[in-house]
Formats: structure tokens, sequence, C-alpha cells
């Protein structure tokens, strides 16, 4: 068979089982499993596969087949600019997330301290750190799997930090970075210039409505954000001034429809300049504030 037979075979297998974008995902499993790109499909489309490779690929697109995400086949994902690793133990790193990356870049400043609640991959924190001169972080969650991810991207992404050079054994705790096994505050110690999070958000009624992607394969604990999706920022609200500088900021990714609650509950807590920021597509996706004197 040849790369450009496998690639079309693949194409229809995928388009069968209902996977979305299924072309894409036929030539980004191609390159990934036999280091065929676009560029050499297209100009080398009847060049043979050997017999090894095709196994190799055509076992991971069954596995697309059962609607597994294509970022947990391939182990990365990337997230502003940085190839982050990702397994069934955390969410995988979305684009619109970077909206709350961005928008906490234009608020920081060198020697910041930052606290990432609900860390997952560490992508939100990490990013942050990677961008900025002199700032340190905490990254929490309740998923020990999840922390042990977290600080293996660390060691790919923030080695600098650490003074470790090429060569260097990468883990552990890093000069600028640490992560916590932690229900929200609970083992968290300190004050901090700025709190990130984006905690499940969606209705507990309407996880069985979501893509098998994320129904079936992506953790539960980091979707499922109770009755009405607000759980996580009613406690985080609730519970950080005691972890947040006097003119601190925080800053939430929400879902779509949940700008005006959220912000509600900010500006009921003493949050000042609460504002929500809109994504690519117009729609409601970071809700930030700065905090004030207790009302």
């Amino acid at each position: 068979m040849t790369c450009g037979g496998a690639w079309r075979s693949a194409c229809e297998l995928l388009r069968s089982a209902g996977v979305p974008e299924a072309e894409v995902d036929a030539g980004l499993l191609l390159e990934y499993a036999c280091g065929v790109n676009r560029g050499d499909l297209l100009a080398h489309g009847d060049r043979p596969l050997d017999a090894g490779k095709q196994e190799a690929y055509f076992g991971l697109v069954e596995k697309r087949c059962s609607r597994i995400p294509l970022q947990y086949l391939t182990g990365v994902q990337n997230f502003m600019g940085l190839d982050f690793l990702v397994d069934e133990h955390v969410l995988i790193p979305r684009q619109d997330t970077e909206i709350l990356a961005e928008e906490a870049l234009k608020h920081l400043h060198d020697g910041m301290r930052i606290l990432d609640l609900c860390t997952g991959s560490g992508c939100i924190l990490i990013s942050l750190l990677h961008y900025t001169n002199g700032c340190s972080g905490v990254g929490v969650d309740l998923s020990g799997e999840a922390l042990a991810l977290a600080d293996r991207n660390a060691g790919r992404l923030l080695w600098r930090s650490a003074g470790e050079d090429d060569t260097a054994a990468l883990g552990g705790t890093y000069e600028s970075c640490s992560f916590r096994e932690s229900d929200l505050f609970e083992r968290v110690d300190g004050v901090f210039d700025m709190i990130v999070s984006n905690p499940p958000y969606i209705k507990s009624g309407e996880l069985d409505g979501l893509m098998p992607e994320v129904r079936d394969y992506e953790p539960q604990m980091a979707l499922d954000g109770g009755g009405d999706g607000l759980t996580f920022y009613r406690r985080i609200i609730g519970q950080c001034r005691e972890y947040l500088r006097r003119g601190g900021m925080l800053l939430f990714e929400i879902g779509c429809g949940q700008g005006e609650a959220v912000s509600r509950l900010m500006e009921q807590a003493g949050f000042l300049e609460v504002q929500v920021i809109k994504d690519y597509g117009g729609l409601d996706r970071v809700v930030s504030g700065t905090l004030g004197i207790m009302p």
C-alpha cells in the first residue's frame, strides 16, 4: 500500500466512524506513526509504506475510530506555542483557554507569584512562567496523576528556570514552579499576586450530551461543575481572599453562558473592575477582577 492509499483508506474509516475532521486526523496520525507529513503526501503519495508502519498506522486509526481523542494517541497538544504532554488523566488544552493565558499575561510583571487552581497538565501556569521573567507559581489539583504529568511538562518547558543544562535530568520542583495535590486551597500556603483557574464548569446534567471524545475519555472530575456549573466558582471566590494580595487579580475561564453569573459572584465578594472577555468566536470566555475591600 502506498502512503496516499493508506491515508485515503484511513479517511474513509474515520468518516464512517463519525470522527470530525477525518482527513486532518488521518494526516496527523500518518505523520505521527510513519513520519509522512502533508508535503510528503502531495509530492510522494505513491511511495510504498512498509508493512510495519501500515500496522502501526491503522492500529492508531482503529483507536481513533472508537473516538479516543487524537491528542491521547499522539500524547501531545500545542498550547500557547508550546507542546504539552497529555494523557487520559488531564483535560486536553484547548485554544479557548489561551484567552485566559493571554489575558493573564497582560497583567503580569516581573517577580509576581501565581496560583493556578485545577492545573491539570499545567498548561496555563507553565505558559505564564515561560513567557514572563522572574515570576513563580504553584499549581494545585486533586489528581496526583495529573500533577505528575504537569511536573513532567514543567521539566521539559521550564528547565532554564531551574538553571539546568541540556543534559541534566529533569523532574521534581523547579525554581519557578511547583505542584501540590490539594482540594483547591486546602494545602496552599502563602499569598499570591494572581490566581488563575480553568475549573470544572459543565452542568452535571449536560455531561451525557458531550461529544464522545470528551464524555467517554476526558476526566469527569475536570468537567463536572455541579448542578448549575458554578460550584467551583463559588468555592474559589469564597475562599480566595486569604490567598490573594489586595489589588491582586483573579481570572477564570468560563463556559459561554456563565459570564453574568460569575461576574455577579465576584462583585458580591468585593472584586473591582470585573470584566468579561470574549473569545475569538465572540463568546464569553474569561472573567477577571481585582481584589478590593470586603463589602
